[in-house]
């Protein structure tokens, strides 16, 4: 188990997926581009493909974990992690049921 403490080190923001593509070097991964209230769009590299096609992720609002250190996954730096759900092979993008800007904090 984790403590309050370490739970709040965690840095949950609101993100639109601005663009999706497959990875270039990768069957099982895509290649997001989403809006966290940055100058500029982060990459997300995430493993959802076979789960959901590229344009069913367009515009979705989602959240996304900001302050993790960044990673190459095959090639290309993810600055992220969005989350989802698991239930055997379904995997569901936790999405948000109302409109709110991207950079929102989740409480």
């Amino acid at each position: 188990m984790i403590d309050m403490q370490d739970f709040e080190k965690v840095e949950l923001k609101v993100g639109k997926v601005l663009s999706v593509e497959d990875h270039p070097n990768a069957d099982k991964l895509m290649v997001m581009r989403v809006d966290v209230g940055e100058e500029q769009p982060r990459i997300l590299v995430v493993g959802l493909k076979g789960h959901y096609a590229n344009e069913e992720l367009e515009g979705k609002l989602i959240v996304v974990v900001t302050n993790l250190e960044p990673v190459r996954l095959r090639g290309v730096e993810s600055r992220g992690m969005l989350l989802a759900a698991q239930e055997g092979d379904n995997v569901v993008v936790l999405t948000l049921d109302r409109p709110i800007a991207p950079g929102s904090p989740v409480l």
